[in-house]
């Protein structure tokens, strides 16, 4: 009977421990969406503003809040597509293709936005 419990308590000691699987991390939480720049903020304002007085055919204000906008955010396209159909409405055609040419410059892939300026500059070409 010593034998048998003799040999139980060495095969135990030899086993492997059971191993326990190490805790997976949690992902880390999802930090909420920024908001908005204050620049976004502004520059939102500023196109609505143009827009607004554009529709009104008070094109002078709309051109100056676009050149504000600008100002801001020079590198945004949209802005200088606004403004080149601001300058366009306003007849004045080779500001209007160049403002085109400018936002095609930063439009990058937007090909929505590069077929708008084409057409524009093509508007502008035809009646200048």
């Amino acid at each position: 009977m010593r034998l048998v419990l003799a040999l139980t308590l060495l095969l135990a000691s030899c086993a492997v421990p059971e191993q326990i699987p190490e805790p997976v991390p949690e992902p880390a939480p999802v930090a909420p969406a920024l908001p908005p720049h204050k620049e976004s903020i502004a520059i939102a304002g500023l196109m609505d503003s143009a827009r607004s007085d554009a529709a009104a055919g008070n094109l002078a204000a709309a051109a100056a809040s676009l050149e504000r906008a600008i100002r801001i955010e020079p590198r945004n396209p949209r802005l200088w597509h606004e403004l080149a159909r601001v300058r366009l409405r306003q007849g004045q055609f080779a500001q209007a293709e160049s403002m085109a040419a400018r936002s095609n410059s930063w439009a990058g892939a937007d090909s929505a936005l590069r077929a708008a300026n084409e057409g524009l500059i093509a508007e502008a070409r035809a009646r200048r």
